[in-house]
């Protein structure tokens, strides 16, 4: 009766071995669904978008900044400026890429904006977007551009400005 209570050989070694297999399986299972998503997931590099050349017309000046705090307590910052449109075709829609710094000169926030023109008609200025008050060719008009956040690395330096695309009529 002893042999019964006592396993026998065979079955001692068909249990590691098992384990181990599944254990390998189950790895390689893994593994190969890692690989799977890694490679669904993978992007092909976008081109560089090509930039309107007319963005070139348009010349950014007399910037001044303010802020202001609203209904709800937070700043508000504001970059007024004039801009000119030396072409010789209508702007309908400009957005301009906007870098505000830190004090170690690196880019603390990145933003791109519409850029919209001041209506002066009323009791006070209201910023619409160039569909609404397009600029036409050889003209210019005062601008402004609103940021609800600015980053609190900010070393309150004008920030960097540029038109990156612009629509036409």
């Amino acid at each position: 009766m002893g042999g019964l209570t006592e396993p026998s050989p065979l079955v001692e070694e068909a249990q590691p071995d098992s384990n181990v297999r599944a254990i390998v399986i189950g790895i390689v299972a893994v593994l190969c669904a890692v690989g799977i998503i890694a490679l669904l997931s993978r992007t092909s590099p976008k081109p560089p978008v090509a930039r309107n050349p007319y963005v070139s017309s348009l010349k950014l000046s007399d910037l001044k900044m303010s802020a202001a705090v609203n209904f709800v307590g937070a700043t508000v910052t504001y970059i007024d400026g004039t801009v000119a449109n030396d072409g010789d075709k209508t702007v309908i829609h400009a957005v301009v890429h906007v870098n505000f710094k830190n004090s170690m000169d690196q880019i603390a926030q990145a933003e791109d904006v519409s850029l919209r023109v001041l209506q002066t008609s009323g009791p006070y200025p209201d910023a619409v977007d160039l569909s609404a008050s397009p600029l036409p060719p050889h003209q210019s008009k005062p601008f402004r551009l609103i940021f609800e956040h600015v980053s609190a690395d900010w070393n309150h330096a004008y920030p960097e400005l540029q038109v990156t695309d612009v629509s036409l009529k």
